[in-house]
């Protein structure tokens, strides 16, 4: 009961190789930063023939903004949770860990200050986060129903 192995067929264990705080990341987080991409580049591509070049633009923008946002993320959520699991001193700051959402409004900022991209289709690319979640979702519930176990 030591090892509760997660999805990934890895030990979630801290500290333990290929576990929660492995720095490659686990199986789950790099699906869903797989599918963020794979959302990100499926609806710039879809909306290029059909829209104009700012809502194309904001989708890219957003999606890269969405894509960044998850890495600092998760790399800070690992810091953090390193510190109470090893009890190490934090590398990281609290404003470090806001900069992020400073940068990220600056960049979406600027970009409509300047007529570059659509703010609605900027929001939209930010969400990809969500499409990403939703995939997993139905992947998960997917093979929770294909190897349930018969009860008959």
């Amino acid at each position: 009961m030591k090892d509760i192995p997660n999805n990934g067929g890895e030990t979630m264990l801290p500290g333990v190789a290929g576990g929660l705080f492995e720095p490659q990341g686990n199986a789950l987080e790099r699906r869903v930063l797989r599918n963020m991409g794979i959302a990100v580049a499926g609806a710039v591509i879809g909306s290029l023939p059909f829209a104009q070049w700012r809502i194309s633009a904001g989708l890219l923008v957003g999606g890269l903004l969405s894509l960044l946002n998850h890495h600092w993320l998760s790399s800070s959520s690992a810091a953090a949770f390193s510190v109470i699991a090893h009890g190490t001193k934090p590398r990281l700051k609290l404003t470090q860990y806001i900069l992020r959402y400073f940068v990220v409004g600056a960049v979406v900022f600027f970009a409509y200050k300047f007529a570059l991209v659509s703010l609605a289709a900027t929001i939209a690319g930010l969400c990809s986060f969500v499409v990403a979640l939703f995939v997993e979702a139905a992947r998960e519930f997917y093979f929770a129903i294909i190897h349930r176990e018969e009860t008959s």
